[in-house]
């Protein structure tokens, strides 16, 4: 039987409660337990996938297809446990499911109210997988005091209370801001978080103060006797260079055996962080440094490309480089026709996905100065799409290459669709139909799909075999009706799936390195595992700042 571990937040968001929770996971991981994270957030959509990146980053991709909060991504790369659908929950797929079992009859002709059906569901939520792992982590999303978030923390006390006691702790994440024309660090936003807090019910085992620098041992005294915690449970969370200094960082603040303590668990196992040691050196101490540029449409929120961003790093590690990674808006591209001044001074280029025709064209002429200038290229998803049409129009004679999801935007057919809407496709044992008529969220080919790569190719090489298995998330794909004539002007398919209908990978035999593949390969990459594709994207950069 699990203990569990639920994690809130106060003062303001964005505190990094996703990050504190996946390196408390690997921290509970380097003493021997086993763990699994999950994600509860208040917000009415039944899952981010119809969100814009600019309202909520990045949507992570579970192998089993679940749409899911980018936190989700945190807690892979730092426990390297697989996420799965039941991982993620929203208010909205909480109501969803309360309202269908209303329809069907379920609750027997009861009022259907807040208390108890819909805390029910999150308790019935909470309880899945509780047999399979030592902890249990859920993250509540939200801060303490916001109203979408209030049956979420009235369900985990109720859930609380059911358990025997000493089954679940409660972690708050909070702010100490620094006053800077006083010289001081307040304490009474986190007073007046935990009063919150304790209002409704719970009450803190661990206090986790975000600070930019230490915790004085006055303050650290003060929080303790107004927030009712001990004085070793107040736990400073201090800026860091980078976040897979965290689980380090954590250990030296005493956060894991806080959490062990509040278990009653002594003696605790002792750690093992070689693991975390090895990373955070391969962070700070590079032997050189690349520049990498991703050409992208939403560039004004990193968050939006969090995987990528991450990948690369983990691509450096496994190189022993900084990659110095640089956004750059893809519509920029398109009004200069000239886009040599913009990149010439990059080792490497990714164009990563996105939906919708606006940057397309700049990511097009991106693919082709990668091309003609022999510059490593990834694009991934719709990156990989704009290097086919690029390919089609500059090499195939097919000057009015384009894509079906355009046409269908503008409401006009104005393209040779290279790239069509995917109607069809084969999911396990069974065949998916789609239209365009249909939902947009959780309509695409989402979760994980097998791929079989050309013998004696570059990705069959990088991969080290034949047969992948990777995560997808479009309702686009290049037609295979036009292989032949890209065959022929130089862009190989180098990996199919398994039916040879939907091509995965394209590459070019004749350029340094240059891949489009139409998975998301960043969505497994991990620091003390990087992904294949990314290991060696980042090696060809460094091979490329060689020859500068």
């Amino acid at each position: 039987m699990a203990r569990y571990i639920f994690i809130t937040g106060g003062v303001v968001s964005s505190l990094g409660k996703g990050l504190a929770s996946a390196a408390l996971g690997a921290l509970l991981q380097a003493r021997g337990y086993s763990v699994r994270l999950r994600k509860l957030d208040p917000y009415l959509n039944v899952d981010p996938g119809t969100m814009s990146p600019y309202e909520h980053g990045e949507v992570f991709v579970t192998d089993d297809g679940a749409e899911t909060d980018l936190d989700l991504g945190h807690y892979e790369r730092f426990t390297g446990v697989a996420a799965r659908t039941t991982d993620s929950i929203s208010s909205g797929r909480i109501y969803s499911n309360v309202l269908e079992k209303e329809r069907r009859g379920d609750y027997l002709g009861k009022t259907i109210q807040v208390i108890p059906h819909v805390t029910n569901e999150i308790k019935d939520f909470l309880e899945i997988g509780g047999d399979e792992v030592d902890f249990m982590l859920c993250e509540i999303g939200g801060t303490v005091g916001d109203i979408e978030g209030l049956p979420f923390f009235e369900a985990i006390r109720q859930f609380a209370q059911e358990k025997p006691r000493g089954q679940c702790i409660f972690m708050h994440l909070t702010l100490l801001p620094w006053i800077k024309a006083s010289g001081e660090l307040k304490t009474k936003p986190t007073q007046h978080s935990v009063k919150e807090l304790r209002s409704i019910g719970l009450a803190p085992d661990v206090l986790v103060c975000r600070s930019e620098g230490p915790i004085p041992d006055k303050e650290r005294e003060k929080l303790a006797l107004f927030c009712n915690v001990r004085q070793d449970a107040v736990i400073a969370a201090q800026d860091l260079r980078s976040i897979y200094e965290a689980p380090l960082a954590y250990h030296r603040e005493g956060l894991d055996q806080a959490v062990l303590d509040a278990f009653g668990i002594s003696p605790a196992p002792k750690p093992n962080l070689e693991k975390w040691e090895d990373v955070a050196d391969r962070v700070y101490n590079p032997d050189g440094e690349v520049r990498v540029a991703i050409v992208g449409k939403y560039t004004q929120l990193e968050d939006a490309y969090k995987s990528i961003a991450e990948a690369l790093t983990h691509g450096g590690m496994a190189n022993r480089v900084r990659v110095r990674a640089e956004w750059i808006d893809a519509e920029i591209f398109e009004r200069d026709e000239d886009v040599a001044p913009l990149l010439e001074g990059y080792n490497a280029i990714v164009v990563p996905g996105g939906f919708g025709e606006r940057g397309t064209e700049g990511k097009i002429r991106a693919a082709k100065f990668a091309r003609e200038r022999k510059v490593p290229y990834l694009g991934i998803c719709l990156g990989m799409q704009m290097a086919v049409i690029e390919a089609a129009r500059d090499l195939a004679g097919l000057e009015n290459a384009g894509s079906e999801e355009f046409d269908h935007e503008a409401g006009m057919k104005r393209f040779e669709p290279v790239v069509y809407h995917l109607k069809e496709w084969v999911e396990g044992n069974r065949t998916v139909q789609r239209t365009q008529a249909d939902d947009k969220g959780g309509t695409m080919r989402l979760g994980a799909y097998d791929a079989v790569l050309t013998e004696g190719s570059r990705v069959a090489g990088i991969y080290g075999g034949c047969a992948i298995s990777e995560r997808h998330r479009h309702r686009y794909e290049v037609d295979i009706k036009y292989r032949d004539k890209l065959e022929a002007a130089g862009l190989s398919f180098s990996g199919m799936s398994p039916d040879g209908r939907l091509p995965e990978i394209v590459e070019y035999d004749d350029h340094p390195w240059y891949i489009g593949v139409q998975f998301h390969p960043e969505l497994k990459s991990k620091p003390f595992a990087p992904h294949p594709l990314f290991r060696d994207f980042v090696r060809a950069a460094l091979a490329q700042s060689r020859l500068v």
